[in-house]
């Protein structure tokens, strides 16, 4: 997305009464704009201009997972494994063949860890990081949101 579009989507926003914009494209752009309403509140001028917030780098998914439950939320060192993309998640290269990776199987970076169907391309998603699986958070087959966490890694190393 080029400047001049931002431009006029925060035109968009000034002259409406709406609170926030969001554009998430696929692959990895996003815009989101948030009117800052508490300007007029605070004595600061109606024309104020708009506040511009960046998209987190690892957003929630909207609903929970069904293999993820708050009764074993995360550990603070464990790290996520969120998927880059919007599509449907693979555990393996094709129906009746081995998971590319399962809980408890240790990974380096470059390693495959799933597929990700998008638009009818078949993405590899590879690791960025080593440690160990912990735990796989989305069954086979399922649709996942951009930011979804998919895996917990413990990048603690191996002795």
């Amino acid at each position: 997305m080029n400047v001049e579009k931002i431009r006029s989507l925060i035109r968009l926003v000034e002259e409406s009464n709406i609170d926030s914009l969001e554009i998430r494209p696929f692959l990895r752009t996003a815009v989101r704009i948030t009117k800052n309403r508490s300007a007029a509140h605070n004595g600061s001028s109606p024309g104020a201009p708009s506040q511009i917030d960046p998209m987190p780098t690892n957003p929630q998914p909207t609903a929970p997972s069904r293999l993820h439950s708050p009764a074993d939320a995360p550990q603070s060192h464990l790290i996520p494994i969120t998927s880059p993309m919007v599509g449907t998640f693979y555990r393996a290269p094709s129906p009746g063949t081995p998971a590319f990776v399962e809980a408890g199987q240790s990974i380096k970076p470059g390693d495959t860890l799933c597929i990700i169907e998008a638009m009818k391309l078949m993405n590899e998603i590879e690791s960025e990081h080593s440690g160990r699986i912990v735990k796989v958070l989305v069954d086979n087959a399922q649709p996942v949101e951009f930011g979804q966490p998919l895996f917990l890694l413990d990048p603690t190393p191996v002795p």
